[in-house]
């Protein structure tokens, strides 16, 4: 019985070429006790492997965080088999703002201690008693009062090609970060402030809502469904998007344009530019915001060492980065002193 991907990335994307399918991306999550997880991943690995979903999906004791693509064709069938879980029935799903077919290639479903890597002791506060949710054009309204301070719950490589107007982004690699960062930031407002807090899909506010709340704030309020939902509700609405620019994306695409401003620069050249990328050197794979012109230029590197490396042959390559981890140090983008190019 197949319980895992044995597919490359080059032949899943050949065959999503050759099926000729309109595909759709989406995410969701649910916060509900799952008594084996183990036994849970697999059934899902087995249903969705049969409705062709790829995607990168968490499942714990906790819950479920999924990101994932599947022919359109195959929605109708896709949500009659989450409803056979109650605690997924009639959930909302964040269909993405712009498709690609190959956002994603593989199917991974993985066991994690948390769905969310927060760094939180869940036992030591309520983590249902969490926020007011706001719809798009409540969210909109509440940014207009003075009192309102608005959060940017992502991290720098996400704000950095797009955010809310006037919100507070903190420089952080990780969520878990963001949380003593920001309660420090603002210990004294926690009865004459409006916390107003956003993310990609929601799920980051969930838990931090209920964390500020812990810690004393009288007025937390979040996005509901994140920017993702958000941006649908302007469309429908015909609201006016205080979010500008792109969305930071976990996938292959690394982005969606929510509007046309272009809010960050290159990090070679410094022109405008919003185009994240992924070093070239597997060995380094640093995520970079990089224009046309340093990427013909740097064969898609991040420096002049990524760019020798790149021109060795493949096999002298895969044992250079032999035994090399890369973490989250990819995800260091702008503050990488190797970000510079050839005069």
């Amino acid at each position: 019985m197949q319980l895992y991907n044995v597919m490359s990335a080059d032949e899943r994307a050949k065959l999503i070429d050759e099926a000729g399918k309109k595909r759709l991306t989406l995410s969701f999550y649910a916060y509900a006790h799952i008594e084996d997880p183990k036994i849970f991943r697999d059934d899902l690995f087995l249903n969705w492997n049969s409705l062709d979903v790829l995607g990168r999906i968490y499942v714990a004791h906790e819950g479920i965080n999924a990101q994932l693509s599947l022919p359109s064709e195959n929605l109708s069938a896709f949500k009659n088999y989450l409803d056979t879980y109650p605690f997924m029935r009639d959930i909302r799903l964040n269909i993405a703002v712009e498709q690609d077919n190959k956002s994603f290639l593989k199917l991974t479903i993985k066991i994690r201690e948390k769905i969310l890597a927060d760094g939180l002791n869940d036992e030591t506060f309520d983590v249902t008693a969490i926020g007011t949710h706001l719809k798009a054009n409540e969210f909109n309204k509440l940014m207009e009062d003075p009192d309102t301070i608005v959060l940017d719950m992502r991290n720098h490589y996400e704000s950095e090609i797009g955010h809310f107007k006037g919100a507070v982004t903190p420089d952080v690699t990780t969520f878990r970060e963001s949380l003593p960062i920001i309660h420090d930031m603002l210990k004294d407002h926690k009865e004459d402030k409006n916390l107003l807090m956003y993310c990609t899909g929601g799920i980051r506010c969930e838990k931090a809502s209920a964390y500020f709340k812990h810690q004393g704030f009288k007025n937390v309020y979040q996005l509901e469904g994140g920017i993702i939902e958000y941006t649908r509700q302007v469309k429908a609405e015909d609201l006016q998007s205080k979010f500008i620019g792109k969305n930071f994306v976990f996938d292959n695409r690394l982005g969606e344009r929510i509007t046309d401003d272009v809010i960050a620069h290159c990090h070679q050249c410094g022109k405008p530019c919003d185009t994240h990328t992924n070093c070239a050197n597997e060995a380094c794979h640093l995520l970079f915001i990089q224009c046309p012109e340093c990427a013909k230029k740097m064969h898609g590197c991040c420096s002049n060492e990524c760019k020798d490396i790149v021109m060795l042959p493949t096999d002298i390559q895969k044992k250079l980065r032999k035994g090399k981890r890369n973490d989250t140090m990819i995800y260091q983008k702008g503050k990488s002193d190797k970000l510079i190019i050839s005069k």
